[in-house]
């Protein structure tokens, strides 16, 4: 293996670039990648005592907690190498707190850990920096809106939200609609990494061969009003030649009729459960450990895989007690949501066992009912992103807000620009989860002077050689 770490990092396992995990760490330093040739990339991370602040280096946001030059240079200089000052790390006032350090070999130290950097965007952590009062101002605002909603005329609700949303726009991070702070990180890790072979990178490109983006179409199913036209919208996607995913509310005020279910399934189109009731509690504590047999139940017995919570609430550790194959709760950019946030990747991820897919495609419900958009050029726009990205456009849209006949229209042109895409893969949620299965059960091997890929996805995953081409 031309590549070792004393600890598995998080950047290469998502784009299963080769590496062996061995060793310890040196003197002064919390991790450490090496080549054959001996450059290394090193990161220290302060100790637990150091807050976790934003920061910018390169130009890219970063939350984290880092250590100032004074604390990395232990490991500098126990190094024995002739580091010099590259990258500052500054704080949220422009103030030069640190820097990235490199040396003419390639080598590179962090002054922070690149795992943690990156489970604080996956992990939504970076919401937790206003305070616990903050972010129970807002669980509170929540609850009190879901308790009150049923009461309230749907004009009513819908000024509410808009106020709201009014307020949420007033947060500098994550930009909306696209935010590409995680896929900066990743690239700028991946070309220090690349710095250290001295060589072009190798990994596996994130989707099956000839693909270069994926495009996943889901809707949820609200109310009565959405399920009836449910048939409408099915009727519309067979036409254009596509399939999508259906994620259902169990006990609401309709009923899932088998003869959908089945209609659906033999069609080609994936069902998927949508919580229990969508009263603002199937995610709630202690009420989710009540309800959560029942949407297994329910799941099993309409042959489900995937889950979407209500209003897309989340939590990272109940998420993984679902007992699902794939979740799509979270998104990228989650700014207009309740439960506002996002994890900022345009790519598939694990949450435990679970595969995570998330929406990374402004929902029908912020563009027209919350922000009042007359069109959809925002899909465009951001699947446009998201193509130059390889990453993947999963768009959640509900029948009860496409009844509509120009949303609809919309939809309509949006799809039949995607799916008219070649290098497009449209796939549904299952297909996406089963595929980064076996891409993440699969691994790099040498053969000769080139890689090969051994494992599931042997046979239809894509090397890729440098990562000049990620930004």
């Amino acid at each position: 293996m031309t590549l070792a770490a004393t600890a598995q990092l998080d950047v290469l396992e998502t784009f299963r670039v080769p590496y062996a995990v061995e060793g310890e760490p040196p003197l002064g330093v919390s991790g450490r990648l090496a080549s054959l040739r001996g450059a290394e990339l090193l990161w220290v991370a302060p100790g637990s005592s150091t807050v976790r602040r934003w920061h910018r280096v390169a130009e890219m946001p970063l939350f984290a907690a880092v250590a100032t030059d004074a604390a990395v240079r232990r490991g500098l200089d126990a190094s024995g190498r002739n580091w010099r000052p590259t990258d500052p790390v500054t704080d949220s006032a422009g103030e030069v707190v640190a820097h990235v350090w490199s040396d003419s070999d390639g080598s590179a130290l962090l002054p922070f850990d690149p795992n943690a950097v990156v489970r604080a965007f996956l992990r939504e952590e970076y919401v937790d920096a206003d305070g616990a009062v903050a972010r129970g101002a807002t669980a509170l605002a929540r609850k009190l809106y879901y308790r009150l909603r049923p009461a309230l005329p749907r004009a009513v609700q819908i000024d509410m939200r808009r106020r709201f949303a009014r307020i949420q726009e007033r947060a500098p991070f994550p930009s909306w609609p696209a935010e590409p702070a995680l896929h900066d990180f990743y690239g700028y890790l991946l070309r220090l990494v690349e710095g250290v072979l001295a060589a072009p990178l190798p990994w596996i490109a994130p989707w099956p061969t000839p693909h270069e983006w994926a495009v996943v179409l889901t809707h949820d199913v609200e109310r009565e009003a959405g399920y009836r036209h449910v048939g409408h919208m099915v009727a519309l996607e067979r036409r254009l030649g596509v399939r999508s995913a259906w994620y259902f509310v169990p006990e609401r005020d309709y009923t899932v009729e088998p003869g959908l279910v089945r209609s659906l399934a033999e069609g080609g189109f994936e069902i998927g459960v949508h919580g229990l009731r969508h009263d603002g509690r199937d995610l709630a504590e202690g009420e989710f450990e009540r309800r959560l047999s029942a949407m297994r139940a329910y799941g099993e017995s309409w042959g489900a895989v995937g889950f979407r919570a209500p209003a897309t609430h989340r939590s990272w550790e109940r998420m993984q007690q679902l007992g699902f194959a794939h979740d799509s709760s979270y998104a990228d950019v989650a700014r207009y949501e309740p439960q506002s946030g996002g994890s900022c990747s345009l790519l598939p991820f694990f949450l435990g066992g679970l595969v995570e897919l998330p929406i990374t495609l402004p929902m029908d419900h912020t563009l027209f009912e919350l922000l009042d958009e007359e069109d959809g050029r925002v899909w465009f726009e951001k699947a446009s992103f998201v193509r130059e990205r390889g990453g993947m456009a999963l768009l959640l849209t509900h029948p009860d807000y496409l009844l509509d006949p120009i949303r609809l229209a919309e939809y309509e042109r949006f799809v039949a620009h995607v799916g008219g895409d070649s290098s497009a893969w449209l796939a549904l949620p299952r297909d996406v989860a089963d595929w980064w299965r076996r891409r993440a059960a699969s691994k790099l091997e040498p053969s000769g002077a080139l890689w090969r890929i051994s494992g599931p996805a042997a046979g239809e995953a894509r090397v890729v050689m440098g990562v000049s081409g990620l930004t």
